[in-house]
């Protein structure tokens, strides 16, 4: 920087110091005490800010900065003729006064310049009879004799808080051990033999022998641990329930729901155990494991053939519809996604953990609830609280596609551009380029390329933002066993009802689909 560069007036930025060509913040005088600092300490043309903000509501803590033979540039600023002393005490009382240039010059006349801006200042040398002062205004924090004493009451008001806090934290922790000691030497509040219909009570000794004291797991969920076991002959997985306030809840909805239905398409629930604070579900045992090992290929496993993928798809569809439509009282799943989704030697899928099913009257058409399930595979309806069994529509719909391609719904292993699945399936529909889609991994998928399109035409019906245009899961199977089929017309996804003389007659409809959200 040339010494001439000084002459601009933002050559060192707002509140910075020209001095020979060199930047600086400003400095009281005589004094190491600093109210500056740098903009950025790499670049000091920038110039600096003050490091306690000025604020009008403590003007009372307002000083002024003494910078001698220095001089401001810009003189548009506000002139008034004063004494040096009422100059700065003008300033001080108006809050929009962030600094004061004062001068005198070989005449005797004094000048007073208020600037509510502050650019660039220059360090000058000092002439005989001249004199040029400038005072900038900096924020002083209270004195610590002004604020000893409510320091002290702070202090003192904190402390007693404390105080209070820890000694109703101590009869909380109290009441609440005697709580679970009174709930773990009795059972009455759970007093599951008397529900109807239940499947088979262990105590805890039997299923800790069964698992050989828990000490194979299998896998870890939301609500806790599986862990892999055998009773008599027959292999049994064990879900052990961890945190005694999360699990009662999942664990009464998950006996209450599955001891009273069964399936082909649903893990079967042989038993349960309540015993003291353990909470444990005993399940039939799929060797398989779940369906996200199959299709992430996390685990070197081969890549599933299309009919597999097909036949995987289907199963997941019939345990829904089973669910929503075939029992007394609808039951919506809330939590469908490929680790809730086990399979069997033959790959037979079968739907698992009901830990956060919803129970809906045949006569509601919608129930209102908090927010449950998993990211990612949450209809848009939550955002309302008010949904139907049609969430666990759209879920489907998200399971199909990571299926369908081989990877998960949101993965952030991709570009950002392809980061969330079903937006970018929305793209590519829109681009009629579905088939960038399919699994890659698979040269079976690749070679039935007519068939995995209808089959994502089918999951964009089901990822509707509107709840009432997704298909049932009925009508879902339809479209799988080709009693119905889904095309496309003018760039919309249209449901086309094809009669099947080989099943029954439906009668004719059309639905037009939308991009899914």
């Amino acid at each position: 920087m040339l010494i001439d560069d000084c002459a601009y007036p933002t050559v060192c930025g707002e509140y910075g110091i020209c001095t020979q060509g060199q930047c600086a913040c400003p400095l009281q005088n005589n004094s190491s005490s600093s109210y500056y600092k740098p903009v950025d300490e790499r670049k000091p043309n920038l110039g600096c800010a003050p490091i306690t903000p000025i604020s009008c509501e403590e003007i009372q803590h307002h000083r002024l900065l003494a910078l001698t033979d220095t001089s401001y540039f810009d003189e548009r600023h506000k002139i008034v003729h004063l004494n040096e002393d009422d100059c700065k005490q003008a300033c001080l009382k108006n809050c929009s006064c962030r600094a004061v240039s004062f001068s005198y010059d070989q005449l005797g006349h004094s000048r007073c310049t208020w600037m509510a801006k502050v650019f660039s200042l220059q360090a000058i040398q000092p002439v005989a009879n001249l004199s040029s002062s400038v005072y900038l205004k900096v924020q002083l924090r209270p004195s610590i004799t002004a604020s000893t004493s409510n320091k002290t009451k702070v202090m003192l008001g904190a402390a007693f808080g404390a105080f209070a806090i820890l000694v109703l934290l101590v009869i909380g922790v109290t009441l609440y051990l005697r709580g679970r000691r009174k709930y773990g030497d009795k059972d009455e509040e759970f007093d599951f033999d008397q529900l109807p219909g239940m499947p088979a009570r262990f105590s805890l000794e039997k299923v800790s022998g069964c698992t050989e004291g828990f000490g194979k797991k299998l896998g870890e969920g939301g609500f806790g641990s599986v862990f892999e076991g055998k009773l008599g002959e027959e292999r049994i997985a064990v879900k052990r329930l961890e945190g005694a306030r999360q699990g009662e809840k999942e664990f009464l909805a998950e006996v209450e729901t599955i001891g009273s239905i069964e399936h082909i398409n649903l893990v079967k629930l042989i038993g349960f155990c309540a015993e003291k604070s353990e909470r444990l579900l005993v399940y039939e045992y799929m060797s398989r494991g779940s369906l996200d090992r199959w299709i992430y290929y996390r685990h070197n496993n081969y890549s599933l053939d299309w009919c597999t993928r097909c036949k995987i798809i289907l199963d997941i569809a019939k345990g829904l519809c089973y669910l929503h439509e075939e029992c007394r009282r609808k039951i919506a799943h809330l939590d469908i996604k490929p680790q809730n989704i086990l399979l069997d030697d033959n790959f037979n899928a079968k739907v698992a953990d009901f830990g956060l099913c919803k129970l809906i009257n045949r006569d509601q058409s919608k129930v209102v609830t908090v927010m449950r399930g998993t990211p990612g595979y949450l209809a848009p309806e939550w955002l309302t609280s008010r949904i139907t069994e049609k969430v666990d529509v759209y879920s489907f719909g998200v399971v199909v596609m990571e299926i369908v391609s081989g990877r998960k719904n949101i993965d952030n292993s991709q570009p950002d551009e392809e980061v969330q699945l079903i937006n970018l399936l929305r793209e590519k529909e829109e681009n009629n380029q579905l088939i960038d889609l399919v699994d890659k991994h698979s040269d079976d998928m690749v070679s039935c390329q007519e068939e995995v399109i209808r089959m994502m035409k089918l999951a964009i019906w089901c990822l509707q933002n509107d709840s009432t245009r997704r298909p049932s899961m009925s009508t879902v199977i339809k479209v799988l066993e080709g009693v119905m089929s889904v095309e496309t017309f003018d760039g919309n996804s249209i449901l086309f009802v094809q009669d099947n003389p080989s099943t029954h007659s439906v009668p004719s409809q059309a639905s037009i689909l939308s991009g899914p959200r």
